[in-house]
């Protein structure tokens, strides 16, 4: 009977193949006249377990016998086309800082217009490689609940409204229309979900949070992704929640993203976190590669970054999973390679140009957003500066190229410093060093990379390849591990700083940390860094000193700070008569801040984050509850608030009304000079004395001229109150009395209220 069953298939098959002939001899999955569905289901049909376990890893092997090409999922795109020759944008967390959605939009249509460009240049050399594909692992949308987490500046901030506007701009600008019939590239928001820190402890912590911060504070911006930005891929965190590798979570994978949000995309894992699920050491919750495998693929994961994956033949062989589960798995990431056009050889984008890459308009837009982005925060009257002023620059951060991309950056051919930008209109600029970020007394040992000749292409191709790496990525790794030595450069005698400065009154100190200091996982051991987190908010000491000498012979000193993260400005604002936070500005980040300091660019930007006075105002770093964490829980002083950013000009709000469904404000410009503000619109429940003490349910930027006045309308809808339900567990629209606030800046004696009953 067996025997006639399979008889019967392969009559049934070698018919369909026969019709299929019958179509310019094309087999159905071959056939663009049907289905994604169709095609995928009938590629299923003919691919071996061994085949499928190779396409559902992130380095999808080919099938040469099926047409199917090597193609490799990890690809990264935070503020550019990373670990490419491509324009650098400012950092995440540096966009965040510009409350602009749209510009937001523009810059990441024109990271995936240059994906488009370096995959079809890429492709042509050979096999798609890692980092040359279009699926992007971006944007990282974790609450940046702490300054001390090392990869807070890859995200868009502490506030889970913003964080979900910010995500939503990042995913359209990424895969381009949703209508299209090739999607233009995909987006994947990470890491899903509780993940905020210690880089450290992410292979074996278990994020315990109650229902209401998981639902009021970690999840919106993965939701607001979902249902609004029809994100294509989710990537898991490596963490445990509530016991379960999230990799595995039937909660967070199945009953909260596919089954109540709707989630019709992919989920992929971190990189290597399915080993984690059985690593001594780490989470230890299965016994075994097969059996994490299998856990995996029943919780939805497609795909793998990994090799754990490897063990689906044993797994199936076992009973862990069945065949039908691994299909159910692999179908999806066929539907979305035709999706993408890559199975089929189509590329709607094949006439964009490869001049646009670090081209002349992406270089405008860096510059324009890193403009958008500095926020001033502290300014006794110095800036702007005229442009004849006689300035000297000082610090390490003045002249380092590496230090301005950040982390999961491009690598663009030419960027502009702070101190060629400040050249560019000063001429006879005085620079001197002056120190290193950190003290010549923590100078680390020399890397395995010493010596190799970067001039010297065949020999830095050839240990390149000892190391699996591409020449450029090598190349990109050494110049990183020089300026992080760099550094460590010894400081200058008090009186030679002082001597060079001789005549000079006027001071730019460009300070700060860098991402060498801060980042994923980082193997660093410093006094105030550990292993890519920070240990202290405090600006390094050897800064501070030559502030404090800088005070003491009576300059008046600009500070520009460079930092993913909050930095601890109490003693900065002794010795400092300005203080902007340029964040990690990107390729065109010097023109950026010079454009601010000589007033060509009226500073618009607000902080995202909160920047407190020092750890001492912060809650233990592994408690994640939301209690005394950020704007919205922390009842404390900050040095400065989530919210704030100063200008050239002022603003005065009016009493705000209601209107038509709508919050009404009349905000004036009371100075001298045209301005754009952004307009922030807080909302808190009465009563609730768990919830936030407040929490932003809108903003809009508007330009203002000079003694101008308009008036601003945010809409007061059910997103607005969206509360907390004891009775739902859950967000909801939620009936009640409100008080609306809205001003310039989180901070109580910058807001207007009014009190407003939802109906």
């Amino acid at each position: 009977m067996k025997r006639l069953i399979y008889v019967c298939a392969a009559l049934l098959l070698a018919c369909g193949a026969v019709a299929a002939q019958d179509k310019g001899g094309l087999l159905p999955y071959q056939d663009r006249s049907l289905t994604y569905e169709q095609r995928a289901d009938d590629l299923l049909g003919r691919l071996t377990i061994e085949e499928k376990t190779g396409l559902l890893m992130n380095n999808s092997v080919a099938v040469p016998r099926l047409g199917i090409k090597q193609y490799n999922w990890w690809s990264e795109a935070a503020h550019g086309v990373a670990n490419n020759e491509a324009e650098c944008f400012p950092n995440p967390i540096a966009m965040a800082s510009s409350f602009d959605t749209d510009l937001v939009l523009d810059v990441f249509t024109a990271v995936s217009d240059e994906g488009r460009v370096l995959y079809r240049v890429n492709k042509a050399k050979g096999p798609v490689q890692i980092f040359q594909g279009l699926t992007f692992w971006t944007p990282n949308i974790n609450i940046f609940r702490d300054p001390r987490w090392g990869r807070g500046q890859e995200t868009y901030g502490e506030d889970p409204y913003l964080m979900g506007k910010m995500a939503v701009s990042v995913v359209k600008g990424m895969q381009g229309d949703d209508d299209a019939e090739v999607r233009k590239a995909h987006a994947c928001v990470k890491h899903y979900a509780v993940h905020s820190g210690p880089e450290s402890l992410r292979h074996t912590f278990d994020a315990n949070v109650s229902e209401r911060d998981l639902r009021e504070t970690y999840l919106p911006a993965f939701k607001e992704a979902v249902v609004k930005g029809n994100v294509e891929e989710v990537m898991t965190a490596y963490q445990r929640f509530r016991g379960i590798p999230c990799g595995a979570s039937d909660y967070l994978m199945n009953e909260i993203l596919r089954d109540e949000w709707g989630y019709k995309g992919i989920i992929t894992s971190d990189c290597w976190a399915v080993q984690d699920f059985y690593m001594e050491g780490h989470h230890e919750w299965v016994a075994d590669a097969a059996e994490a495998t299998a856990k995996a693929i029943k919780a939805g994961m497609n795909t793998e970054c990994g090799n754990a994956f490897v063990h689906i033949p044993e797994a199936v062989e076992r009973g862990l999973i069945t065949v039908e589960d691994v299909d159910k798995c692999l179908k999806p990431l066929l539907i979305d390679r035709y999706i993408l056009g890559e199975m089929d050889d189509i590329d709607p984008w094949e006439n964009l140009p490869e001049s646009i890459v670090e081209g002349p308009e992406h270089k405008a837009l860096s510059r324009k957003m890193a403009g958008e982005s500095i926020v001033l925060l502290k300014n006794d009257g110095i800036l702007p500066l005229a442009k004849d002023t006689r300035i000297a620059l000082v610090g390490p951060n003045a002249d380092n190229e590496q230090m301005m991309w950040g982390n999961y950056n491009a690598t663009p051919k030419n960027t502009v410093t702070l101190k060629e930008a400040l050249k560019e209109v000063a001429p006879d600029l005085v620079y001197t060093r002056g120190c290193g970020v950190m003290g010549s007394e923590f100078t680390p040992k020399n890397t395995r990379f010493d010596g190799i000749d970067l001039d010297d292409e065949k020999a830095l191709e050839r240990v390149a390849a000892s190391y699996g790496l591409s020449a450029g990525f090598l190349r990109h790794t050494i110049q990183r591990e020089k300026t992080f030595r760099e550094a460590f450069q010894p400081e200058l005698d008090r009186n030679a700083v002082l001597a060079a400065l001789d005549g000079i009154d006027v001071v730019v100190f460009a300070g700060g940390i860098s991402s060498r200091f801060e980042g994923e996982e980082m193997p660093v051991e410093l006094p105030g860094f550990s292993g890519g987190d920070k240990t202290d908010i405090a600006l390094p000491a050897v800064q501070l000193e030559l502030l404090r000498t800088l005070k003491d012979a009576g300059k008046k000193v600009i500070f520009v700070n460079f930092s993913g993260s909050a930095i601890g400005m109490e003693e900065v604002k002794e010795t400092s008569s300005a203080i902007l936070q340029a964040w990690y500005p990107g390729d065109e980040g010097g023109h950026a801040i010079a454009d601010i300091i000589y007033g060509d660019v009226v500073p618009s930007a607000k902080l995202p984050v909160t920047f407190y006075k020092s750890i001492d105002q912060l809650p233990e770093f592994l408690n994640y509850d939301m209690k005394g964490h950020t704007y919205r829980f922390f009842e404390g002083e900050p040095s400065y608030e989530f919210g704030y950013g100063l200008s050239y000009t002022t603003f005065k709000y009016f009493k705000p009304r209601v209107r038509g469904g709508k919050l009404v404000v009349k905000v004036k410009n009371t100075g001298k000079v045209d301005a754009t503000e952004v307009v922030e619109l807080y909302v808190k429940r009465n009563g609730d004395a768990a919830g936030p003490v407040k929490t932003l349910r809108g903003f809009k930027r508007v330009h203002i001229p000079a003694g101008k006045a308009v008036k601003v309308k945010l809409p007061l809808d059910e997103e607005t109150f969206t509360w907390w339900s004891e009775e739902d567990q859950n967000m909801v629209p939620l009936k009640g009395r409100y008080t609306l606030m809205v001003g310039t800046s989180s901070a109580d004696a910058n807001l207007k209220t009014r009190q407003y009953t939802y109906k």
